[in-house]
């Protein structure tokens, strides 16, 4: 079975890919396509996985590159090849170095593919709430056009996440959202339970990507924690009190 993965029209003739959890040789709560380096996964799995992915974009499995993900803004920029086992701690990645694949593993946050297509700029984010919040897709444009890209020139694509009918937040959340921007609100609906509320998180990283000038913008229509069959989930894991899981891999890379 081939690893699968969804696509953007907005990205199409660009080597990219919002993976599934189906196609890999991972068991368990990692099954099957797990391509996180950081859980408690068979590396030898892991591995086969990561090279099922990158084939299935017809690329070698050294051209994937990736992050030690911390939930921050930074922004890692690649000029070459990583060496074996090196991973920057980052929250996102630039290039205009053609062949390299640019990985980001997410279970409920959401990944972000970015292009800029005449300038040979491509970028991929993970933006979870708090990354978002920060500014992480805003630090993903600069990064890109200290690379040579335009900021009107550049199509992001936020992928499969929790949406927000199952994304349950509390205070913690709305307060950081709002006192960033009281007019977010729009993104945050009442909840089922007091003091909670219902976090729009694709929209609002779309939204920001909008205010900060992107020139294209699109949103994968998928729903991580209400599809098991086809997504990992960490908030589907807590609330069912499952063990540890696997996470799907989104990569995007300039042709070779």
């Amino acid at each position: 079975m081939t690893a699968e993965f969804l696509t953007a029209d907005p990205l199409a003739g660009l080597p990219h890919g919002f993976f599934t959890r189906r196609g890999g040789v991972s068991s368990g709560g990692f099954a099957s396509l797990n391509c996180s380096l950081s859980g408690k996964d068979d590396a030898g799995d892991v591995a086969t996985n990561r090279a099922r992915a990158m084939a299935a974009l017809g690329l070698p499995p050294e051209a994937l590159c990736g992050l030690t993900q911390v939930h921050g803004i930074e922004v890692a920029v690649l000029t070459g090849p990583l060496p074996d086992g090196s991973r920057p701690t980052a929250d996102a990645m630039v290039t205009k170095v053609p062949g390299l694949a640019l990985g980001i593993v997410t279970a409920d946050c959401g990944p972000v593919l970015f292009a800029d297509r005449e300038a040979g700029v491509v970028g991929a984010a993970h933006a979870g709430w708090r990354g978002a919040v920060a500014g992480m897709l805003e630090a993903t444009l600069d990064a890109m056009e200290g690379l040579g890209a335009t900021r009107k020139k550049i199509t992001a694509v936020v992928g499969p996440c929790i949406r927000q009918d199952s994304y349950e937040v509390g205070a913690d959340l709305r307060d950081a959202v709002l006192a960033r921007a009281a007019a977010d609100a729009r993104f945050l609906i009442a909840g089922r339970r007091d003091d909670h509320w219902q976090f729009d998180l694709a929209g609002y990283c779309a939204a920001r990507l909008v205010a900060a000038g992107a020139g294209t913008v699109a949103v994968i229509p998928a729903d991580t924690f209400a599809e098991p069959q086809r997504f990992f989930s960490h908030r589907r894991r807590m609330l069912n009190g499952e063990g540890p899981i696997g996470h799907q891999l989104s990569a995007i890379a300039l042709p070779g």
